[in-house]
């Protein structure tokens, strides 16, 4: 009997770039014959998560990858419950005796997008702009804001709208960040990325994508994107697991020498100056001689400051 594995996607069908990444995971592993069965939860609170999590473990299940930072709380409650499964989270960092995490490390190209961010930035303010406040979403704003600070000196606006799937909640906040003189956004952002690319469009603020390569998409709007394909997570998750070699336990990290899957992705519009100091700063990176700041301990951009 073949093995029964599910994967958990947070959010809609459809929509965001993450959750994007997660589904070419998921036909990648079946590509290579681990065919996941994939599952929407729409909720945005931890505890209705949780709930429709147990729903899906009701039947044992061989594997859950459950996709996202998010997945950290509703898999520390449900798991101990369904011992006989096992559990991959990706972009989290719980651990447990049936629990592995798989984590891309997404800040190396958000340090780097902050580099091209301060700079591009000149007179005006980089910004960041996120949803929800996971630990993921917290490390890649500390490498950002880290990046802003060594060419500019000064923290960059940043700010958690509360919802990464809302497109109007990201273009009300994209807007009010251009009011404070924000040239470029960092947006890690979901379905809600729609509403921050409309109205980058209208202001003409510069926006730097994440997770997939935006630019090719839209480069009118995209100057850049932070690459950090978590579906390597899910699709490595998903081998492991047939291999019956889940790292339980543990969290398995996939860093720079996964360059088809980590690295600054730069639009035509980025110049040869700021490519040069993109390369200084990558060189630094690569050789152990820059750590990137762990976490952020500035101010925090609020609409109505």
């Amino acid at each position: 009997m073949s093995a029964r594995r599910i994967l958990v996607l947070f959010g809609h069908a459809g929509k965001g770039g993450f959750n994007e990444a997660a589904v070419e995971g998921a036909q990648r592993a079946a590509q290579a014959g681990h065919t996941l069965q994939v599952e929407w939860i729409a909720e945005n609170d931890a505890a209705a998560r949780a709930v429709r999590l147990t729903q899906l473990c009701a039947n044992q299940p061989d594997l859950v990858i459950v996709h996202g930072g998010q997945g950290d709380v509703p898999v520390a409650e449900v798991a101990p419950r369904f011992p006989r499964t096992q559990f991959a989270i990706t972009q989290g960092h719980h651990t447990a005796s049936n629990v592995a995490s798989y984590e891309i490390l997404q800040e190396h190209s958000a340090f780097l997008a902050g580099i091209l961010a301060g700079v591009r930035a000149g007179n005006g303010r980089a910004a960041h702009l996120s949803g929800e406040r996971v630990r993921p979403g917290l490390k890649g704003r500390a490498a950002y804001a880290d990046g802003v600070r060594r060419v500019t000196g000064q923290d960059p606006l940043t700010a958690f709208c509360g919802n990464q799937h809302d497109p109007d909640l990201g273009a009300k906040w994209t807007r009010a960040l251009a009011v404070r003189d924000a040239r470029v956004v960092f947006a890690m952002m979901d379905g809600g990325r729609d509403g921050v690319t409309r109205t980058c469009r209208e202001t003409g603020v510069w926006q730097i994508g994440n997770v997939l390569d935006w630019v090719a998409r839209d480069p009118q709007v995209y100057l850049a994107s932070a690459l950090a394909d978590s579906g390597l997570c899910v699709e490595r998750a998903a081998a492991d697991h047939a291999a019956g070699a889940l790292t339980v336990g543990k969290i398995t990290r996939f860093g720079l020498e996964q360059a088809a899957s980590l690295r600054l992705v730069l639009g035509a519009k980025v110049s040869a100056e700021e490519r040069q100091t993109l390369d200084e700063w990558s060189g630094r990176l690569a050789s152990g001689a820059v750590q990137i700041a762990p976490d952020y301990t500035g101010m925090e951009f609020a609409l109505n400051a």
